[in-house]
């Protein structure tokens, strides 16, 4: 009986997580205006190792479509603007000589419809994903009724409650993607 709680309460936080991923990559899809997250992906060449952006700067927004970027250290300044090239986030950085601006551009209707399509195309991913973690978990039921570890009474109380959790979880995947359609359509 508890094996078949822990398959639900894993099934849950897999779900959970899924949701979650989504969140922080929808995060760095680029709406019209200025986000810090956009530069999470972002890697710098520090005295030779590869070291995330934001553990040697600050990232500061100062305007609705600018990213301020100062460094801790001025001389990593040449090497946080290479990292942001090579990033290829589609905006060329502004180097001042003390910091960095990035510039986000207002988006065109078509390019908004694009990254809209793109966002759709990342939820169903995580659905896809609670999809298969509800299946691990109605098969790791299955096993267990089989191997008489539960009834069949409660792999169907089971079941619905892992159908349950699904539900939930998608209709949480597709309320975090209309939000993000509607940020990046209104902009």
């Amino acid at each position: 009986m508890a094996d078949a709680q822990s398959v639900l309460n894993e099934a849950k936080e897999k779900m959970k997580k899924a949701r979650e991923v989504l969140e922080r990559e929808l995060g760095s899809i680029r709406a019209g205006h200025a986000n810090a997250s956009l530069l999470s992906g972002v890697t710098v060449d520090y005295y030779g190792a590869p070291t995330p952006l934001n553990q040697i700067a600050s990232i500061s927004i100062p305007e609705a479509r600018v990213i301020l970027i100062t460094p801790y250290d001025k001389t990593a300044l040449e090497n946080i603007e290479k990292g942001i090239y090579e990033a290829d986030l589609g905006i060329s950085p502004a180097n001042d000589g003390t910091a960095i601006r990035l510039a986000v551009p207002a988006l065109t209707e078509d390019r908004r419809k694009e990254i809209a399509k793109q966002v759709k195309a990342t939820g169903e991913k995580s659905k896809v994903a609670i999809r298969n973690v509800r299946r691990e978990a109605m098969d790791t039921l299955k096993r267990s009724n089989k191997n008489e570890d539960i009834t069949d009474d409660e792999l169907h109380r089971f079941e619905d409650q892992v159908q349950k959790l699904t539900d939930d979880s998608i209709k949480g995947v597709d309320n975090i993607v209309a939000d993000k359609e509607k940020e990046v359509m209104n902009g």
